[in-house]
């Protein structure tokens, strides 16, 4: 297959860039340095890949992710980092499954549902989930009590993975991790777990680093000083052209995620409106109706949530398609 045979808008990965991604990441953070954010790509066959190069131990953010690893043979230690109550997917799983608690609520839930493993989460500044740390080693009694192993703790420095002044997001991560650290004081345990993409190099503390987007990347985190490359892109058809130096092509909200803004485009072109179908675009290198056309996300994490498959590619050859298999709740 080639890309002039993909149905468009269609979830594009450099097969090149890709394995560059999982190479730097291999060499800075080997084997259980790392721990894989799979809420980033929602694919059991790239996390297969990020297994081959030593990772396999994996972060998820819903039920359906960790039961979706487990399936496909990649249970041998997943953490569900993400307060849910409904965990009604975890149980008879023949899988290592720890789930993040930060309240009696939420050990409870984990405990009757049979999960044998906790981490207390801990709130380091993202206003998101988290107890503070002074509540932790309280909570890590009550997990005790209830029966449940707690393994150690988590914080996600999330307030601090998109700023572009370097030694702002050292100082914020070095303040968040000052406060898991108190927590961690009170709670003990092995696992230290934080960080991501935006503060992989920066964050010293952590015994194990969630980066997800660092696989794939987008155009938020290429703003960055990072030696990730974008991989992702979507293929759009031009659908119209105006005489008026506009263009549209058929990729627009339903195909990108836009919470980080409008996506980047090659050759010139600028998006100026994206609606519910439509990319309009001031157009750069001349373009006629039937081009194709690559559209860099800003986000990629809602915007491979978008699409059932992702194609992966060298040069216009779709060498493979991989299901997104982890989508939805």
């Amino acid at each position: 297959m080639r890309l002039g045979d993909l149905v468009t808008p269609a979830l594009l990965v450099d097969a090149a860039l890709l394995e560059a991604n999982l190479t730097t990441m291999a060499a800075a953070l080997p084997g259980p340095r790392l721990r894989p954010h799979v809420k980033a790509h929602k694919c059991t066959a790239l996390a297969r890949r990020q297994a081959a190069y030593g990772h396999r131990a994996f972060t998820c953010a819903t039920a359906r992710e960790v039961q979706g690893m487990v399936d496909a043979g990649l249970g041998d230690d997943l953490l569900l980092a993400n307060e849910v109550l409904d965990l009604r997917r975890l149980r008879g799983l023949e899988a290592r499954v720890t789930v993040a608690v930060d309240s009696p609520e939420t050990i409870q839930a984990a405990a009757g549902a049979g999960v044998a493993e906790v981490l207390i989460d801990i709130n380091v500044g993202l206003p998101r989930c988290g107890c503070p740390p002074s509540g932790a080693g309280r909570l890590a009694e009550m997990a005790q009590r209830a029966g449940l192993q707690v393994r150690g703790v988590m914080g996600y420095e999330g307030h601090a993975q998109g700023l572009a002044d370097r030694s702002e997001r050292a100082r914020l991560t070095e303040e968040a991790m000052q406060l898991l650290l108190e927590a961690h004081r009170q709670v003990g345990g092995d696992v230290i777990s934080a960080g991501g993409t935006g503060t992989y190099d920066l964050n010293r503390w952590a015994t194990e680093i969630q980066a997800g987007s660092y696989v794939l990347m987008d155009t938020a985190y290429a703003q960055l000083d990072l030696p990730f490359r974008q991989a992702l892109g979507v293929l759009a058809t031009v659908i119209s052209v105006s005489r008026d130096g506009y263009a549209v092509c058929d990729c627009g909200l339903k195909a990108l995620g836009m919470d980080h803004g409008k996506p980047s485009m090659e050759a010139g072109h600028q998006p100026l409106l994206v609606s519910d179908e439509h990319l309009t675009f001031a157009v750069g290198q001349p373009v006629k109706v039937g081009d194709r056309l690559r559209v860099l996300p800003a986000h990629l994490d809602p915007t491979i949530a978008y699409h059932e498959r992702m194609h992966v590619v060298e040069g216009e050859e779709v060498v493979e398609t991989w299901a997104v298999d982890l989508r939805g709740w």
